[in-house]
């Protein structure tokens, strides 16, 4: 059982490294000693037998820990080549270049045959994308068949939106300094980062005193202690009722999807309104919960009065049926989850929302509420997640590699699971029915927002452990929510 991880920003690292200069009595270059060193220790542990390593090392401060690393390694008997984009330019790194090469150290213009690659080109401070010349360098590197160690980010990925402007390099460990990355968790970084460590460099927990975290990552070992138990005297009616509304003509099979998932998270009561055609098929494969014919809002009417929350989205469809039920739903006084096509009429209508609603947009439909281009979402998946917040006034899920959770006076929550398997029809409809089922167990709108993310991801993984990614259904993660939503207490 874990908490979440506290994530910093380049802003908050920057004043870290100045807490830490202040700890090694005002000695800068003490700090990049440690980096360096902690580097070297790193590479011997994932590579021990590489004997030819090759440091690329650009003019700034990220420079210098390859230097500091490079003489380690020369001291340690290996073959070391120094690959520089430009010569030094701050009094830290050009300190550190000139030890190593006080020992001999060579600095090439090739990559040659080595058996490791340490990438530090640039820090955290790189917001854009690399120039021709860098450019060139990490096409290199990436095109190498030596493993390549990242030092604090892979050159090239924002460590503060874990977007890729440009080149950036495919690293197969990076290993961060002082402070885990936000950027780093989310976005294009998951490709190129590899496996994630990181080195404290001996400081002092007080070092973060009244430093906040800029986000907090929740892994699937977080699930134990999130789901509270239930009293033995638990009812249906104590575990929430929930209303699933979709499924215009030709699209059952999403609000399906939707009730299932929000049963097999813990629902007490599950109704679904939708279309006449699909309630004999949603009672054979659903018979527990209570399906509806609704063609207009005079039915609906009712079922809205007797739940205590409600989901709309899935298979909604954009016509006049789907228009009449969100006009419904938008108008009630229950607390609401919107996805797929409530999202868009949401974006057409221009309506705000309340604090206890959720959205789970992924980027298309974000961009749509946002009135931007999807890729400027992506770009910054922190600063989408907020402008949504912001712009609808309720708490946001926004889905996608790394989804992202913002709500009102929290940090945001960055789901770290979920798989390239999950890419398909329908598991956005189960995200859904599981975050409207958490929000009627009583998990206000931030918690059923993050915990349901995490369970439907961690579900998708452990679903995708058993027989693979590819052709991995949405059904397929449903008995694995009720596994997951009932961990085992030790």
């Amino acid at each position: 059982m874990h908490a979440p991880l506290p994530l910093f920003d380049p802003a908050a690292l920057r004043m870290l490294e100045a807490r830490g200069t202040a700890h090694c009595d005002g000695d800068a270059f003490a700090l990049m000693a440690r980096a360096g060193q902690a580097a070297w220790r790193c590479a011997l542990k994932h590579w021990p037998q590489a004997m030819r390593i090759a440091v690329v090392c650009g003019p700034g401060n990220n420079g210098g820990d390859g230097y500091v690393l490079a003489r380690h390694a020369r001291e340690a008997g290996r073959d070391v080549r120094v690959l520089r984009l430009a010569k030094p330019a701050s009094a830290l790194a050009q300190r550190a270049c000139a030890d190593y090469l006080a020992i001999g150290g060579v600095i090439d213009d090739t990559l040659g045959d080595c058996n490791l690659i340490v990438d530090a080109l640039f820090g955290i401070g790189l917001s854009r994308a690399p120039d021709a010349d860098a450019a060139a360098l990490i096409a290199a590197v990436n095109a190498h068949r030596a493993p390549v160690l990242a030092l604090d980010v892979p050159s090239g990925i924002d460590a503060n939106s874990g977007s890729a402007p440009g080149a950036a390099v495919d690293a197969d460990c990076t290993l961060q300094f002082l402070a885990r990355h936000r950027g780093l968790r989310t976005g294009a970084a998951l490709d190129r980062c590899g496996e994630l460590e990181l080195a404290t460099l001996e400081l002092p927990a007080t070092v973060f005193d009244g430093i906040a975290p800029a986000a907090l990552a929740y892994r699937a070992d977080a699930l134990p202690v999130l789901f509270p138990l239930r009293p033995r005297d638990s009812h249906k009616g104590r575990n929430g009722h929930v209303l699933c509304i979709g499924g215009d003509a030709g699209s059952g099979g999403a609000i399906l999807l939707a009730a299932q998932a929000a049963l097999r998270s813990g629902a007490g009561l599950v109704s679904v309104a939708t279309r006449a055609a699909h309630v004999p098929a949603l009672l054979a494969r659903c018979p527990e919960a209570m399906v509806h014919a609704v063609e207009g809002t005079a039915e609906l009417a009712p079922l809205l009065e007797r739940v205590d929350v409600v989901a709309i989205g899935p298979g909604l469809g954009q016509g006049e049926w789907g228009r009449a039920m969100f006009d419904a739903a938008l108008a009630c006084g229950k607390p609401r989850v919107l996805d797929a096509d409530a999202l868009n009429l949401l974006a057409a209508s221009g309506a705000s929302l309340r604090a206890g609603d959720i959205v789970t947009p992924h980027p298309g439909e974000a961009a749509r509420l946002l009135g931007c281009a999807t890729a400027e979402v992506q770009r910054d998946r922190f600063a989408a997640a907020a402008a949504l917040h912001a712009r609808l006034g309720c708490a946001v899920v926004l889905k996608g590699a790394g989804s992202i959770v913002q709500s009102e006076d929290a940090a945001p929550a960055v789901i770290c699971a979920g798989n390239p398997g999950m890419g398909t029809g329908g598991m956005g409809d189960l995200l859904t029915g599981v975050v409207v089922s958490l929000r009627g167990q009583g998990f206000d709108a931030h918690d059923a927002a993050v915990v349901g993310a995490l369970l439907h991801a961690a579900a998708g993984d452990a679903a995708a452990r058993e027989d693979g990614e590819r052709g991995l259904l949405p059904s397929d993660l449903l008995p694995w929510l009720r596994r997951l939503a009932n961990p085992v207490r030790r």
